[in-house]
């Protein structure tokens, strides 16, 4: 399936495609709402969006696996990743595909388009923080845990994207604090089984909740408020974030609004579930997933005929790979 997507990438290094189709099937197998919207993307995109997400959760599972965490792991695995990372990003990968497939991938990636070690740094940080951290006093304190372990991902994302304008950025930052907030909403049950309460405790001490209330399963009237106020604060985060899709370059844009409109349904879902996210976890529905990609399919094959018919071809260096787009990420 990802052949022609990796051809289309400029990717023909035999052990780097098998590298990224390693992320692309954990990207597949395990965030299927944001694959679904990745499909949007012109395929010479997609396979750095795989790299990005497949990073992102092999380095989650260590710390977030309800059978088999390995947070040790997870320290030496990061560890040697920024160990190897190359400094100089017209270097070629100093990752060994063979003995780290997602770490290549996500090398590559980075040096293709420009993305700073500093986000990956911060990225790692917060995932450790999992290793120790159970709760969060303060929005204040769930914000850094969140610029670490969502805000980076949207800055991450954003090169590959191909942002028309600076403002865009901090869009993308409100967006995959969003993203992840909605996610924090419909796990509540879930993570308490990692003994961990993403929620702020200044939240649940507003509305009169406890973490053994929680823990109890019952969906009482302070926690239908708690969530109700949770979900408000991330529709905020969503309205602020929505005008960055059009900041995008046109190819991308259907791929954003997709992702945007399935993530934030997330909360209409824990709505008409009546709050139940203690005991189970909600979700979008395929057909209502459909309902939302596969117009959006038709806008984006629209918008790539139009790019394709408007835009010179990209340059090639003398290495065979794409030059991303200058100045249009700055």
């Amino acid at each position: 399936m990802s052949t022609k997507d990796l051809d289309a990438a400029g990717i023909t290094d035999p052990a780097l495609r098998v590298a990224y189709e390693t992320c692309r099937q954990l990207h597949a197998g395990h965030g299927k709402t944001y694959y679904l919207a990745t499909l949007l993307l012109p395929r010479a995109k997609r396979p750095y969006v795989w790299a990005l997400y497949g990073f992102a959760r092999y380095a989650d599972e260590f710390v977030d696996s309800l059978t088999d965490p390995d947070p040790l792991a997870l320290v030496r695995w990061g560890d040697a990743f920024l160990d190897r990372l190359q400094t100089d990003p017209l270097q070629p990968p100093g990752v060994d595909p063979a003995g780290d497939a997602v770490g290549a991938a996500m090398e590559d990636t980075m040096r293709r388009w420009g993305i700073p070690r500093a986000h990956v740094e911060a990225f790692l940080e917060s995932m450790r923080m999992d290793i120790t951290e159970t709760g969060y006093r303060t929005y204040a304190d769930l914000e850094h845990y969140m610029y670490g372990s969502a805000a980076v991902i949207g800055l991450q994302m954003l090169p590959v994207l191909e942002p028309l304008t600076p403002e865009a950025a901090p869009r993308a930052r409100a967006l995959g604090e969003a993203f992840q907030l909605s996610n924090f909403i419909r796990d509540v049950g879930e993570d308490l089984k990692r003994g961990r309460v993403y929620l702020p405790q200044e939240d649940l001490e507003l509305f009169g909740v406890t973490t053994a209330d929680l823990a109890a399963g019952e969906v009482t009237l302070p926690v239908r408020r708690l969530l109700q106020f949770e979900i408000e604060r991330t529709r905020a985060l969503y309205a602020y974030a929505e005008a960055g899709i059009d900041m995008l370059d046109p190819t991308s844009r259907d791929c954003m609004r997709t992702a945007f409109e399935l993530y934030g349904g997330i909360l209409g879902a824990v709505e008409r579930a009546d709050y139940q996210v203690l005991r189970q976890r909600v979700g979008v529905p395929l057909p209502r997933r459909l309902q939302v990609a596969v117009p959006g399919l038709a806008r984006a094959y629209r918008a790539r005929a139009r790019a394709a018919r408007e835009t010179p071809p990209p340059d090639v260096g003398r290495d065979g790979l794409r030059t991303p787009a200058p100045a249009r990420d700055a």
